[in-house]
Parts: structure tokens; sequence; C-alpha cells
């Protein structure tokens, strides 16, 4: 298994609360929204880098009660999670399998 496998594997292992899992969705989300607007406001980049450690370590705290992926794999982890978000288009493929099984049930 390749380095970033594992990070990747630890990643989830740390993240199976729904709340934190959708906190971190959210996290990645505004992620990409500080890139995007690098170019436009550096404080907008900068309220939203400070909103992801907010969410991201406040979900850890509150209802994971975990520490977070990072420490164990620092630098790596914020690529496995923007992979896991990618995967799960940032949480609406889980929501999607959610009220497709309530439908069917």
């Amino acid at each position: 298994m390749s380095y970033f496998q594992e990070a990747k594997a630890h990643f989830v292992a740390s993240h199976q609360n729904p709340i934190n899992q959708a906190l971190h969705h959210l996290t990645n989300a505004l992620a990409i929204a500080a890139i995007v607007y690098l170019f436009y406001d550096w404080r907008i980049t900068l309220v939203c880098l400070v909103l992801t450690q907010i969410f991201a370590l406040g979900g850890h705290a509150f209802f994971e009660k975990n520490e977070p992926a990072f420490v164990k794999y620092p630098g790596i982890t914020i690529l496995a999670s923007l992979s896991w978000s990618f995967e799960h288009w940032f949480g609406l493929r889980q929501l999607w399998h959610y009220f497709r099984h309530k439908a069917s049930a």
C-alpha cells in the first residue's frame, strides 16, 4: 500500500460520524473557494481558511472525539481529504444513497 493510500485509509477511519463528514465536505469546499478568491480578495480567502479549521477541528472535538488525521499524516492528508470529498461528490452521494434507500424501504 502506498503512503497516500495509507493516509487516505487513516483519514476515512478517522471520519465515521456523519456530522463530522458533512463538516469536512464543507471545509473542502471552503478550501477550494479560498483558492479561487485568492485572485479576487485575499480577505475572503483568509476567512475561508479560518472557517475550514474551525469546522474541521470542531468536528473532531465535538462529534468524532478523536484527533485529526493530519496529526499522523501531515500534509498528505489534505490531498486525501480532497480526494475523499470528490469521490463522494462533497456529500451529495451520501445523501443520494440515504434518500434512495429510504424511498425503497
